[in-house]
């Protein structure tokens, strides 16, 4: 069987393929490299890749420049590579990334009779991983916002869900003390009389709808688990305060958080 290749059109599609992998991959590992040199990095690979399909290695050869020599050339030449460990993540996800174009572009592969086709499809192949990556690492980041909590009351011991809330700088007027917002219908699990419990007393705050006051007490202690190799913070006679609305539509967490129960 005879193949025609045409070197210009081989070149031009691993340019753009390769130009893509690495601007993907300063994206995820923030590596901050300038377009111009990634573009210069991906030309490079692109020419090493025509040299070795035109030059008659032999196939252990072409195997190796291909997936290993011709790579780590790209990677060590376009990212801020500064260890060994770094290195072996950005080789693996330049093949996890390379997975997913090709599979994009597998799919529309019927109709890319027309090279400007296949920029589009890689293009917007790559515009779809970036979404999708976005949208990972806000889960994530909201994921390490929810801490799991451990409050003890006369009640006993109650496990809830709190939500880690820098924009929460609500204190006690009278002792400065940061107030941690409950919610609800969360309240019965802790007390079934507010007005009964330790320091009972009602606080002024603002919000959109204007002035209002929240009905603030305090419980014996409750311990913070951090995440980060069992790390727990444990704050003594911290201040809770009644929301008036429900804090999470989807019950992700049951608590908000003040940051400043870390300085007392």
């Amino acid at each position: 069987m005879h193949y025609e290749l045409y070197i210009d059109v081989f070149f031009l599609e691993n340019l753009m393929m390769d130009s893509l992998l690495l601007l993907a991959l300063d994206h995820i590992l923030k590596c901050g490299r300038t377009r111009g040199r990634l573009f210069l990095c991906a030309a490079l690979g692109s020419l090493l890749t025509c040299a070795a399909v035109a030059v008659p290695f032999p196939g252990i050869i072409k195997f190796i420049l291909f997936h290993v020599v011709i790579n780590s050339v790209m990677i060590l030449t376009g990212l801020k590579i500064r260890s060994a460990s770094q290195f072996v993540k950005a080789f693996i996800l330049l093949y996890a990334v390379s997975a997913f174009l090709g599979g994009i572009l597998l799919i529309f592969r019927p109709y890319l009779r027309y090279i400007s086709l296949f920029y589009s499809a890689a293009f917007g192949a790559y515009l779809l991983l970036m979404k999708l990556w976005e949208l990972m690492a806000h889960m994530v980041r909201r994921q390490k916002e929810i801490l799991q909590v451990t409050l003890y009351t006369e009640k006993g011991e109650k496990a809830a869900n709190a939500l880690w809330d820098t924009g929460n700088e609500l204190r006690d007027f009278a002792t400065n003390d940061p107030v941690n917002i409950l919610d609800p219908a969360f309240l019965c699990e802790i007390t079934e009389l507010p007005e009964a419990e330790r320091g009972f007393h009602m606080i002024p705050y603002r919000c959109v709808s204007g002035e209002r006051v929240m009905k603030v007490f305090r419980i014996e202690k409750m311990c913070v688990h951090m995440g980060k190799a069992g790390e727990e913070r444990w704050i003594h006679n911290p201040l809770l305060g009644i929301g008036e609305e429900t804090l999470s539509g989807n019950k992700e967490y049951e608590l908000i958080l003040n940051p400043g129960i870390f300085s007392l």
